[in-house]
């Protein structure tokens, strides 16, 4: 089977990849074996939540059945993706895994992708994050299991490269900033590169015809002591250009991609800040209805994002709090802007969410409307409302 290898800066269990898993995946022959390596993250007490979410989200969005494993021998495809960089690394080393995922390039042969963690593994050194990020060590390097040396390129991976989590502090080139990996890139072997891919964005290595393909939202970066070339997203150019990239070398213009090519969807952070605006707009209208349609936009989104294994900024469990602010701002309007103008809206949107079965939403929603005074019953004529004092607070 001809060989992939796709690297993955974030997002690797998210909608915004669901593409580019597709596309590999389209290489694989019928009955393929597909192995999940749940090692970067398999020190963790929700390490079997993780591995379901992942193995549901291959199988309802990529169509792939994913047996956990810990071992890749004999699989047509491998995944690996959150967690400790360096706990892969030292298990993979000394389990022999590393160099069974060495040879899978070295020949050519089989699908190969790993994100975040596991692609920081991928170079002749490792980012140790967790150490240098979480605990304080200082800045350096651990031996990387270096997948790209027998495709002759002579460089380290960075995932999360475009990182903003910081806010008032850098986390760019994952959670390193700038002063970090200025002074770590001292330590390097002369003429190593760095390969910097950002999140939500894969590098694609066809390893038999040696095409490259920079797929998803954002780019990836050749950085060299004294110069910087980043491929954006929709880049298709030869590992032979990406060798000349990583050696310091100018190389031939890469044409720029058609806009169409580079859009791989929104974040989750973009879906929320987009409910928010949408759900504000549409008070201010007042449209409730447009209100409600927000809300229920906003968790159509957090439902298709469930699978996602990593923490990024805008995660599921944030999108859900601003789920439930909204909501109760919806039950605040019912206080304020005249219960008969309101409730139909409410109602339809409460309805909708009872008619595809989430009811955790819809509960939420008519506790909403008890905290503005409405209290809602389901009787078998359908929904009754009736105005009832507000609960004193407690």
């Amino acid at each position: 089977m001809p060989g992939l290898l796709v690297l993955m800066g974030s997002g690797e269990t998210s909608p915004t990849m669901v593409e580019v898993h597709r596309a590999a995946a389209r290489r694989l022959r019928p009955g393929a074996r597909a192995v999940l390596l749940d090692t970067p993250y398999a020190f963790q007490e929700n390490a079997a939540d993780i591995s379901a979410r992942a193995r549901r989200y291959f199988a309802r969005s990529v169509g792939l059945d994913v047996e956990v494993a810990p071992g890749v021998a004999g699989a047509d495809w491998v995944f690996s993706g959150p967690g400790s960089p360096t706990y892969a690394l030292d298990r993979w080393t000394h389990s022999g895994v590393a160099g069974d995922l060495r040879a899978r390039v070295r020949a050519r042969s089989g699908v190969t992708v790993l994100a975040s963690a596991a692609a920081c593994t991928a170079g002749l050194a490792t980012v140790p994050v967790y150490e240098i990020y979480k605990v304080g060590a200082e800045p350096c390097w651990r031996e990387g299991i270096d997948l790209l040396e027998p495709l002759g390129l002579h460089a380290v991976l960075i995932p999360h490269f475009d990182n903003a989590e910081g806010g008032t502090h850098d986390t760019r080139y994952c959670y390193l900033g700038e002063r970090r990996l200025s002074r770590m890139e001292r330590e390097l072997p002369p003429g190593t590169a760095v390969l910097g891919v950002d999140e939500h964005t894969a590098l694609v290595i066809d390893l038999e015809t040696e095409a490259v393909e920079v797929a998803g939202r954002g780019g990836v970066t050749v950085r060299l002591p004294g110069s910087v070339t980043v491929l954006p997203a929709g880049t298709r150019t030869g590992l032979a250009e990406l060798r000349r990239l990583a050696e310091g070398g100018a190389g031939t213009p890469v044409p720029a991609p058609p806009p169409a090519v580079q859009q791989a969807g929104v974040t989750l952070e973009e879906t929320m800040s987009a409910a928010e605006r949408a759900f504000a707009a549409a008070v201010a209208a007042p449209d409730l209805a447009a209100a409600a349609r927000a809300v229920l936009e906003l968790e159509a989104e957090i439902v298709s994002w469930a699978a996602d294994t990593e923490e990024d900024a805008g995660g599921v469990d944030q999108a859900r709090e601003l789920m439930r602010l909204l909501i109760a701002r919806l039950g605040e309007q019912a206080a304020t802007a005249g219960v008969h103008t309101v409730m139909g809206p409410l109602l339809a949107l409460r309805g909708e969410l009872r008619a595809q079965g989430r009811y955790e939403v819809a509960d939420a929603l008519r506790e909403a409307l008890l905290e503005g005074g409405v209290l809602v019953e389901d009787t078998p004529d359908g929904p009754r409302w009736t105005v009832v004092p507000p609960p004193r607070p407690r």
